[in-house]
């Protein structure tokens, strides 16, 4: 069951406040020499066209439509990069005069948006963020970290990183080992004095109605040669078995669950199980055509994720309402028949419903 509450006409509502958007690690202005939040040509998804005679912009959006895209550090942790983002939302709503904010986090970005609407709450004293939406999110971990940490020494993972990222990898206050540590779901080393790991993330920054009006996120899952070729080299190492039930990480493998057993079915987006991505409620994406703008649903069926490291049986195998797309394919990686601009204009149309 799903519940219409979109427009459905040629552009989205505009939101009350702005929405700002995280990026997953990687990420800063750019991602693989793409704009991180852009459409194929690399027009940033959030620009209205508020100018006389844009075009390049988002043309599905209200031309008074408040976005930002921001920028914390490519390769770390999620409380840092968190923290971070709390920073830049905070001086963003004294900018534009907002008491509240909305945000939608991609990836590692579905966690920082976490941290950040705990962080804002606490500095303020009251509840900041109307709505947080992620998309692709690790929020139990992905088994490629693990697998790669346990593979591979310091100098091959920030050579592999700087062979897929650039000069980026090299940048000052980056730590690329805390990353992978965030997105492992149990602390990686117990002998080392700190906790790490996305499980030790989720007590500290719950699912909690007093930091975030609405929780949601939209989830990704594809396989095969549909695979974007940079998740296809990904897949020749290690491929994800990412669609089993059990509490916390009972197959050892780095995410919460365990496999079904199957490997080569669609079950994850190239980097994230699915049973590691819905907090919160789920979304439904819905394609239109002929003049009539794309929808975004809240979808009751797989009910709501309070928990985040425990979610039912359901939750974490369930294959309704997954976007049959990679994991880079939704923020604009090519090559990909991805329509970025659409997508993003119905997220931001599903938020003015709520905010």
């Amino acid at each position: 069951m799903f519940i219409m509450i979109t427009s459905t006409w040629g552009r989205a509502a505009r939101t009350t406040y702005p929405v700002v958007f995280a990026h997953g690690m990687g990420g800063f202005d750019d991602i693989l020499g793409y704009d991180y939040w852009g459409d194929d040509y690399g027009t940033f998804v959030g620009d209205p066209c508020d100018a006389f005679l844009e075009t390049s912009c988002n043309s599905y959006i209200d031309s008074g439509q408040k976005t930002m895209a921001a920028s914390v550090q490519p390769f770390h942790n999620s409380e840092y990069r968190g923290w971070q983002l709390a920073n830049q939302v905070e001086s963003y709503m004294a900018a534009t005069g907002s008491s509240h904010i909305n945000m939608i986090g991609h990836s590692q970005g579905g966690l920082d948006i976490r941290k950040a609407a705990k962080e804002l709450y606490a500095r303020k004293g009251y509840r900041v963020v109307k709505v947080l939406i992620s998309i692709s999110s690790p929020h139990r971990g992905s088994p490629v970290a693990k697998f790669v940490l346990e593979n591979y020494t310091l100098e091959k993972i920030l050579s592999a990183l700087f062979n897929v990222f650039g000069n980026i990898i090299y940048g000052s206050g980056n730590d690329a080992i805390e990353s992978l540590k965030q997105l492992m779901y149990n602390d990686y080393d117990p002998n080392d004095g700190k906790l790490t790991g996305a499980k030790q993330f989720n007590e500290k920054n719950p699912i909690n109605l007093l930091y975030a009006e609405r929780y949601a996120s939209l989830m990704t899952h594809q396989q095969g040669l549909s695979l974007n070729p940079i998740l296809l080299l990904v897949k020749a190492f290690y491929d994800i078995d990412g669609n089993g039930y059990c509490l916390d990480d009972c197959d050892n493998d780095g995410a919460a669950g365990r496999g079904n057993g199957n490997k080569t079915d669609t079950d994850d987006d190239g980097l994230v199980g699915i049973n590691s991505q819905q907090m919160g409620y789920r979304l439904i994406y819905k394609i239109k055509c002929c003049g009539i703008m794309d929808i975004i649903n809240t979808y009751y069926n797989t009910g709501y994720v309070s928990d985040i490291s425990h979610p039912s049986e359901q939750q974490m195998i369930s294959k309704e309402a997954i976007i049959n797309q990679d994991h880079i394919d939704v923020i604009g990686i090519p090559p990909d028949t991805f329509d970025e601009m659409e997508f993003y204009a119905a997220i931001i149309d599903y938020i003015a419903y709520y905010d």
